[in-house]
């Protein structure tokens, strides 16, 4: 049996006419006995009673009838269902993140995600770039939003989504809380609060050299994984710290921000997805992260460094 067969014998049921039900499903009525022979012969049974001037449905009819009805709602469900899905309005989606792209884009662009595709499920996890690589190449995640310092992903398409720079951390009435913006040879000497340097190295070299060119030599004196961590200890007066601009919507007493003048790299964060398989809803999503930058009040937009 074909889903065109419960078409045809839905049509005969509904019209009980079999003149009305071919023009019903646009096509010629003795294609469409022939066809419902050829079912009844399959199943074994008649399914419609005949006379010259009517046609009834018979008791095996009556079943087939409902059970053909529910085949067509659920092949029309799984169909709308499909379609959904590719594009991007439905399924489920797990995204990972590091917390710098949800201060930067990653909140706004999921609240526009979630009005426009409410039937997604979607699974937020946060985690390291590292963590995401792993994770993406184990198929365990859709789409990551992760740290880009130039590296190579195997198997993972890498769309850069955003650019920032660094500012400046300092505790309240520090001798630098006055000046803006900052040369980098200020911190000559500074105590520094900074992220695990095993995280990413590639990051931690440039971030050295910069200062290196610069004539600066700051002095780290303590590791923290989250800016959260990082600013409890700037307010404890353990150190400055270098946060991506879009942290500074974290107000925290005791600390002030500072601008910096050029010559660090700029914050990348980057889409990574499956190369050449990236769900729709994943698409969807970028996209969404893409516009928010795009509008008033985005970082910078995602050009040449």
């Amino acid at each position: 049996m074909e889903l065109r067969d419960f078409e045809c014998f839905v049509a005969v049921a509904e019209e009980l006419h079999f003149g009305r039900a071919a023009q019903r499903l646009a096509m010629a009525q003795p294609p469409l006995s022939l066809r419902i022979k050829a079912l009844e012969e399959e199943l074994g049974t008649r399914l419609f009673a005949r006379t010259s001037r009517q046609v009834a449905l018979t008791p095996a009819g009556r079943v087939f009838w409902e059970r053909a009805k529910a085949m067509l709602e659920l092949a029309a469900a799984a169909g709308d269902e499909v379609r959904r899905v590719g594009l991007g309005l439905a399924g489920k989606l797990t995204v990972g993140f590091v917390n710098p792209a949800m201060d930067a884009f990653l909140a706004q662009a999921l609240a526009r995600f979630r009005e426009a595709a409410p039937e997604v499920e979607l699974s937020l996890r946060e985690m390291t770039t590292r963590e995401q690589a792993v994770a993406l190449a184990g198929e365990r995640l859709d789409v990551g939003f992760c740290r880009f310092t130039g590296q190579t992903l195997p198997g993972a398409a890498i769309e850069v989504v955003s650019r920032e720079p660094y500012i400046l951390a300092l505790p309240a009435g520090h001798a630098l809380a006055g000046s803006t913006p900052l040369p980098l040879a200020a911190l000559n000497g500074q105590p520094l609060i900074v992220p695990p340097r095993t995280g990413l190295p590639a990051l931690a070299r440039a971030m050295a050299d910069a200062f290196a060119a610069a004539g600066a030599t700051p002095v780290p004196v303590q590791e923290a994984v989250s800016k959260f961590t990082m600013l409890g200890l700037v307010a404890a007066g353990v150190g400055l710290a270098l946060l991506p601009a879009s942290a500074r919507i974290w107000q925290r007493a005791a600390v002030v921000w500072r601008e910096l003048e050029p010559g660090l790299p700029l914050v990348e964060l980057a889409a990574i997805t499956p190369a050449g398989r990236a769900s729709p809803a994943a698409t969807r999503l970028v996209e969404e992260c893409q516009e928010c930058l795009r509008r008033p009040g985005g970082i910078i937009p995602p050009g040449p460094p």
